[in-house]
């Protein structure tokens, strides 16, 4: 095993596990639980300066040297550099799916994760303005993936970590009160994605 997986079962774990399995690396988990406050270990902080997960090391990066990589979507970006797999060459090509990849960053992330807090909260008066606010944004972000995927069997053209990316948070749509039927062409992207045997093993990978 070259590569180790710091990470728990979340979208953003989700999203390198299915990488991994897509790029054929072979890669051992090492889970930190974030429900016990485990990544704010000091040994995790090492890895990841921000506390936050997933973090991953690989003992053969850039001239056979070990590097450690935080943030999910630099994780993508590393692994398709390192790979060449799910990453095109050219710059033009690379365009769209830098575009997708920072659109799942800054929104399709951040914003249902918002609704996973406020649906937790038991207090209904706090509930309530948290998830009118993040469910209508959430679901403006599935209204822009639906027309984006109108045009598109995947989000940047071919299959590429921008679909990963992605499809860590859509994995979670039951949980954003979400339902793909309103969304076709998600639904039709999800459906064919999640049938990708190494899609399958990535998402059924213990991350906890």
């Amino acid at each position: 095993m070259t590569i180790e997986l710091h990470t728990w079962n979340t979208p953003n774990g989700r999203k390198i596990s299915v990488a991994l399995e897509e790029m054929g690396l072979p890669y051992k988990v090492i889970p930190v639980n974030i429900t016990k406050g485990e990544q704010m270990a000091p040994e995790f902080l090492k890895l990841s300066p921000n506390n936050k997960i997933p973090a991953l090391v690989d003992s053969e990066g850039p001239d056979g040297k070990p590097v450690s990589i935080f943030e999910s979507g630099a994780i993508l970006l590393y692994l398709g550099e390192k790979t060449g797999k799910f990453l095109p060459k050219s710059l033009g090509q690379r365009i769209p799916v830098y575009e997708w990849l920072m659109w799942q960053m800054g929104g399709f992330g951040p914003m249902p994760g918002q609704v996973h807090h406020f649906i937790a909260l038991e207090n209904e008066q706090d509930r309530a303005y948290g998830l009118k606010r993040y469910m209508a944004e959430t679901r403006r972000l599935y209204g822009v993936l639906d027309r984006r995927l109108a045009d598109s069997d995947f989000v940047a053209g071919d299959l590429s970590i921008a679909d990963f990316a992605i499809l860590g948070w859509a994995w979670r749509h039951p949980r954003h009160k979400v339902e793909l039927t309103d969304f076709p062409n998600v639904k039709r992207w999800y459906e064919a994605l999640m049938a990708r045997p190494a899609v399958k093993r990535g998402m059924e990978a213990k991350l906890d």
